[in-house]
């Protein structure tokens, strides 16, 4: 990061990165859930227990997120999935759910991304 030229605090200049924060503040917040040992990778897919997956069906249309991977990806959008190994436990995809919710300034409570998460590992991924 470079330092703000008009600043003379520590602050940094955000601007002329973009979308970039968002970004990697998404993939920290996927990695860090995914490393916490009693939570992404012992659970497994438990951490969707008990998610309204109807809530998660209504949240994905009312969103639009189809219509935004397509455009992302192209086809049916469902190449966004399973992008090389990247996503692979519960966790990771709650946390990508998370960065959509978070870079798209969904308003998303998070009973709500674990029930969009939910619908995601059900129809996609399949996490056990």
């Amino acid at each position: 990061m470079q330092p703000c030229p008009r600043s003379t605090s520590n602050r940094f200049h955000v601007r002329s990165w973009g979308k970039t924060p968002v970004l990697l503040a998404g993939l920290v917040l996927a990695t860090s859930v995914a490393s916490l040992p009693g939570l992404a990778r012992a659970q497994g897919a438990d951490i969707f227990k008990g998610a309204d997956i109807a809530l998660g069906e209504k949240l994905i249309a009312e969103h639009k997120c189809v219509e935004c991977h397509t455009r992302q990806v192209g086809g049916d959008g469902s190449a966004i999935y399973k992008p090389l190994g990247r996503i692979n436990t519960a966790g990771l995809l709650r946390g990508m759910v998370e960065m959509c919710n978070t870079q798209m300034n969904l308003g998303l409570f998070p009973e709500e991304v674990t029930a969009v998460a939910a619908v995601i590992n059900r129809d996609h991924y399949k996490f056990k």
